[in-house]
């Protein structure tokens, strides 16, 4: 299996031996998983200390929600949920932080704190000014599918050729940042699941994730807890499960296992302490050859 290792700043995230995992800190009231829950300073640190812990490879840390049908917030709101967090993490570990972000301002506020790498839901076509940000603070990039805006996305969304089209956008976006002056070594893609899908769309895009490796980018996908595997779970039970419930995480497991074993390099998730398990048994039976 192909080693690549990608090393910026003080940093260094090697692919392909093992699976690498992003924690989700969402500082925010109203994310569809944990929202509120750690919106306050001291309860952000007590989680993003406890992922570290579990073994977090990166932190993503988000100000502003991207669920289906929320509402976009200010430059200023978002840089003050987020700043304080960043820089109390970043000076104290050395874990790589992402800002999930599509506004430059933001990015740029959250580089200069400590983070390290821009998690873009918008792959750049959100604002004109973040492409410049990326390649002038020289970070690693991830490039999102997503089909509308989170307002719009889940709204009848529908594909003529679901992995064709999401690999032609992905493919179009990284040219786009490698003409603004972003490395090529350091763009990550990023299928958006559940970001304009419909379950069926999100289970054919982990089955296949394997075509996108002619992308040539590390590929990271972000499925936790989301609302295809509580539908999946309700047409076998017959029931709604909340986002936290147990049986949802369990789902939740299983799918990053595909993930891995169909060709994640990252998975980004809410737990942390569960998805090394995870990842420990995938990566083995997938290096065992």
């Amino acid at each position: 299996m192909r080693i690549h290792s990608l090393k910026w700043r003080n940093h260094c995230l090697e692919f392909g031996r093992r699976t690498l995992i992003m924690g989700i800190l969402n500082v925010t009231p109203d994310s569809f998983s944990d929202g509120g829950k750690f919106f306050g300073f001291e309860r952000a640190i007590a989680q993003g200390e406890k992922m570290i812990a579990d073994g977090a490879d990166i932190i993503d840390i988000g100000g502003e929600s991207t669920r289906p049908f929320s509402d976009a917030i200010s430059e200023e709101e978002e840089i003050g949920r987020v700043l304080p967090v960043i820089e109390k993490l970043a000076a104290k570990y050395n874990v790589p932080i992402s800002i999930d972000t599509t506004k430059s301002g933001v990015a740029r506020r959250a580089l200069e704190a400590g983070a390290s790498i821009i998690n873009d839901v918008g792959a750049l076509r959100m604002d004109p000014e973040l492409a410049e940000v990326a390649a002038k603070y020289d970070v690693p990039v991830i490039l999102m599918h997503m089909k509308g805006t989170p307002k719009t996305m889940q709204k009848n969304p529908c594909y003529d050729d679901l992995i064709g089209e999401v690999k032609a956008f992905l493919s179009d976006r990284i040219d786009y940042a490698v003409k603004k002056g972003i490395s090529r070594s350091k763009i990550i893609v990023d299928p958006g699941i559940g970001f304009g899908k419909t379950t069926n769309h999100n289970l054919n895009i982990i089955f296949s994730l394997k075509q996108f490796a002619s992308l040539k980018s590390p590929i990271i996908i972000g499925l936790s807890r989301k609302a295809f595997i509580r539908n999946v779970l309700k047409g076998y039970f017959g029931k709604e499960f909340n986002t936290d419930h147990p049986d949802v995480e369990a789902g939740t497991q299983a799918a990053v296992t595909a993930s891995i074993l169909n060709g994640a390099h990252i998975v980004r998730v809410h737990d942390v302490a569960g998805t090394v398990i995870s990842a420990k048994m995938a990566d083995a039976i997938k290096n065992c050859a």
